[in-house]
């Protein structure tokens, strides 16, 4: 069984920075895309970012491009997303989520696509 363990969140304030850690363990299973996906109370899960495990290609959701970025690393085996210039409204818990499918670029937002999750990381901006 493949897990997603995402690590990173925490409390910060506005315009602060924080980065979010996944890493998969277990079975090895060939991802092809691996994404951030949030959840703020009372509101359906978004799609935050994704990146192409193929090719390198990054997406991200025009409410965060320009301040956070996805990367992978390949000496840890971890896919991060670096978070800048944070807003109260990225309050949300954050899940990383892994496809073991080849994922259109035209439909990386798309959740239903993404066949393993994490548990989750709480991250919380204060104003």
């Amino acid at each position: 069984q493949v897990q997603l363990v995402e690590s990173g969140g925490g409390v910060v304030q506005a315009g602060d920075s924080l980065s979010l850690s996944c890493a998969a363990s277990g079975r090895t299973v060939r991802n092809y895309v691996m994404g951030w996906f949030r959840q703020a109370p009372g509101k359906s899960r978004e799609f935050v970012a994704a990146i192409m495990l193929t090719n390198g290609n990054t997406y991200s959701s025009d409410s965060v491009k320009g301040r956070f970025t996805i990367a992978r690393d390949n000496a840890e085996n971890t896919v991060n997303l670096q978070m800048t210039s944070l807003k109260p409204e990225d309050t949300a818990i954050y899940y990383c989520a892994a496809a073991s499918s080849p994922v259109s670029r035209l439909v990386l937002a798309d959740r239903r696509l993404y066949d393993r999750w994490g548990q989750g990381t709480q991250v919380t901006v204060s104003s």
